[in-house]
């Protein structure tokens, strides 16, 4: 099938490094928070859906998914959203984690902070290990909110050094 529309052009060697750059301290901030800081607790710094967040705020800076407000808003509303999934439907995980997203997905349309990692965010709410469901929803505080903040803070700072790269494009 031929699509609508052409393959995004290339990008410089420059943007990879920036987006490299940032990744790494990024997820290197919040892991490293995680496993040395945080170790012999019960918190939790770093989640799976970072790894998707890393590469819309270091890799896709421009895009709408990729702005202050999808990044927190998005994983502080869909770790509630999990949170309260499980807790009411923890005895049919499969409906938990369906209505998890789902949900998840239409309160982050509504208030404008559709950031696609956040459907990870609340999956993992529902489907995480005992330690992630013994936080309840402390887990939007940490590691959602907080970790969302260290790499937000950190892109704020990376994204900005190179006269070629502006993030964000807007706050609010």
């Amino acid at each position: 099938m031929k699509g609508t529309t052409k393959s995004p052009p290339a990008v410089g060697f420059s943007e990879i490094i920036w987006s490299w750059i940032g990744a790494f301290l990024g997820i290197g901030s919040v892991a490293f928070i995680n496993f040395n800081v945080f170790e012999g607790t019960d918190l939790v710094m770093i989640i799976g859906s970072f790894g998707a967040s890393a590469v819309l705020i270091y890799g896709a800076i421009r895009s709408p998914l990729a702005q202050p407000r999808n990044l927190i808003g998005g994983h502080i509303i869909s770790a509630i959203i999990g949170v309260t999934a499980y807790k009411l439907l923890h005895n049919q995980m499969w409906l938990a984690a369906a209505v998890a997203v789902a949900t998840a997905i239409a309160i982050m349309h509504a208030t404008r902070t559709l950031h696609p990692p956040g459907g990870a965010t609340a999956l993992i709410a529902v489907i995480g290990s005992p330690k992630i469901h013994s936080l309840g929803y402390l887990y939007a505080v940490i590691p959602a909110g907080s970790g969302a903040f260290v790499m937000l803070v950190i892109a704020v700072l990376i994204n900005n050094i190179p006269k070629t790269r502006q993030y964000p494009e807007y706050w609010i």
